[in-house]
């Protein structure tokens, strides 16, 4: 009899399913995987893109200005915001719901005939990047930005073999637990990307990037904020670097695209969530979800929006240094909401209270919000929460 046919919550379930297995450290499951497949990642052309904030505006970047100079271009990114199909994309078009679940139905079949033969079971990251490869290969792409997951050198991401160049953008701390406790720490894990003979760019002259790249014959640019935003469909103080890293890449990487392509495609660039005002509710949407991307938030309101009337509705990881991002954006006659989001690791309301130093409410059911009474409205913290906001209030994000 024929088996019935995989729907797309079937392939979400699966992947989510796999992170029962836990996580063994290093790259040789994912290696395993791929192999089994057929090493697709050997038949394509990436640019690697790592860092702590900026992953997501530097791949837009690059992404939408190669696709505009005629490339078929791949995209691999995380965190999502709406629907998980959003993280592989070739030309700005999410993976299908056919293809996604053709992909992990091969997939799993590998996995269990790998568990059968006593090797580990791949995570829902490995699962998710081996597919990503495959669906890349199939789609014939000219070049995939791909974005690590976490860190970079034990990322499943990095087994790829050569890139056309890599890219680190800021790098600060995030995700201590698995990359380190100093910044030297985790920089060297962001380090881990870079390959023999491949350009790396980057942001901050790092001790660790300069003894990497001598050691691999590579060569190392390193850029300064350069680039004017004035003309950008990204806002944010902060694009400045991210736009450098990323033309910075396309000068080197593709010095045949004319200045006229990089400019209409700089100006279409789409990223949804990154200080993105939705006017009909004079509203920021930011997805800062560490310390330093709540600094860099916090920046572009000042310059944007000074003198303002603000109202915040924030919400967070519980594993995320929240008392340093509640204590840093806030300020004097803020009006503050925190909002426990549908996530299992979402922060409790009070906690987030108790480390706040001004007065604060919790955004319940049944908390009513006037977004036109002349307060500028801001949303941050997490990706996570911000499709259920948006369907609660009614956003139109896109």
């Amino acid at each position: 009899k024929t088996e019935k046919k995989w729907k797309e919550q079937d392939a979400l379930n699966y992947i989510e399913s796999c992170a029962g297995y836990g996580i063994v450290p290093g790259l040789e499951n994912i290696r395993e995987l791929c192999s089994r497949l057929g090493n697709p990642q050997d038949n394509l052309r990436f640019i690697h893109v790592a860092g702590t904030n900026g992953k997501g505006s530097v791949s837009a970047y690059l992404a939408t200005v190669l696709k505009c100079a005629g490339y078929r271009v791949g995209r691999y990114l995380s965190p999502t915001i709406f629907t998980y199909r959003e993280r592989i994309q070739v030309n700005d078009r999410n993976i299908s719901v056919r293809a996604l679940c053709e992909g992990v139905e091969k997939i799993k079949g590998i996995c269990e005939k790998m568990t059968a033969e006593g090797l580990a079971h791949p995570t829902p990251f490995e699962i998710e990047t081996a597919l990503a490869f495959l669906y890349f290969q199939e789609k014939k792409c000219d070049i995939v930005v791909l974005e690590t997951g976490m860190g970079g050198l034990l990322d499943a991401t990095n087994i790829i073999k050569r890139n056309l160049c890599s890219i680190i953008t800021h790098v600060d701390f995030d995700h201590t637990e698995r990359l380190g406790n100093t910044i030297d720490e985790i920089a060297s894990e962001k380090a881990g990307i870079i390959k023999p003979n491949c350009p790396c760019i980057v942001f901050e002259g790092r001790e660790v990037y300069r003894d990497v790249t001598d050691e691999l014959g590579s060569l190392l640019l390193m850029v300064a904020p350069f680039a004017p935003t004035t003309e950008l469909a990204l806002k944010g103080s902060y694009q400045q670097e991210n736009l450098s890293l990323a033309l910075a890449a396309i000068e080197e990487v593709f010095p045949e695209v004319p200045q006229a392509v990089i400019d209409e495609g700089l100006s279409r660039v789409k990223h949804p969530c990154r200080f993105q005002y939705i006017e009909d509710k004079n509203l920021i949407i930011d997805g800062a979800h560490n310390p330093n991307g709540i600094n860099s938030l916090s920046q572009s309101l000042d310059i944007y929006y000074p003198n303002t009337n603000r109202r915040f509705i924030f919400g967070c990881l519980k594993n995320k240094d929240y008392t340093k991002m509640v204590q840093s954006l806030f300020m004097q006659g803020d009006e503050i909401y925190f909002y426990h989001f549908k996530h299992q690791n979402s922060c409790p309301v009070q906690e987030l209270q108790k480390v706040c130093p001004f007065e604060s409410k919790e955004l319940t059911p049944n908390t009513q919000i006037d977004f036109n009474d002349g307060h500028l409205n801001i949303i941050c913290g997490s990706f996570y929460m911000i499709s259920e906001l948006a369907q609660r209030f009614d956003i139109n994000i896109f």
